[in-house]
């Protein structure tokens, strides 16, 4: 069998999409990368099941085509990553749309899976929910916003010291915006 490095891509919109053992590898990823340092949204590991299931349950349970979806990639069959595209259906802001979670499973490090998303969500942002701009908020101190930089994105701001990671360890939260998309 050969082995690609290209993704396939597959979006989840409603919560009866996820299987079983397609909840279970987003929970492994997540873990996964959350114990290996990811800024994931799981600030303080180690994580195991009992942290991340609840959390990947509400995620799956606002599943939704207009304001919520799951974009995963896979290589060979396996979850390679995944990334959560929201919006707001508030019509004052419901042009634009967040990205949550991106995330790129510890054993396909180095093979683009991130960027391979973040061009993908962006795709579907602009074509398939007609949204207009895309925020983000990454943590400071890991060079986020250089990965993000390269893929178009601007830093429009700071909140400094905003996330406590340890006694010593403030980080800047850094809100990117990609407009047009």
């Amino acid at each position: 069998m050969t082995s690609t490095n290209t993704p396939a891509f597959h979006q989840i919109v409603r919560p009866h999409e996820i299987t079983a053992e397609l909840k279970r590898e987003l929970i492994d990823c997540w873990i996964t990368v959350t114990n290996a340092g990811g800024a994931a949204g799981f600030p303080f590991p180690p994580v195991d099941t009992d942290h991340v299931a609840p959390v990947a349950d509400r995620l799956i349970a606002d599943l939704d085509p207009d304001r919520s979806r799951l974009l995963l990639a896979a290589i060979d069959g396996s979850l390679a990553g995944w990334l959560n595209i929201r919006r707001d259906i508030n019509p004052l802001v419901v042009h634009w749309g967040t990205i949550n979670h991106l995330q790129s499973h510890t054993s396909f490090r180095g093979r683009s899976i991130g960027t391979a998303l973040m061009n993908r969500a962006r795709e579907i942002a602009r074509d398939e929910m007609n949204l207009e701009q895309l925020h983000l908020a990454a943590r400071g101190g890991v060079g986020l916003e250089d990965f993000y930089g390269r893929l178009g994105w601007k830093e429009i701001g700071r909140w400094p010291g905003a996330l406590r990671l340890a006694p010593d360890d403030d980080r800047d939260e850094i809100l990117m915006i990609l407009a047009p998309l």
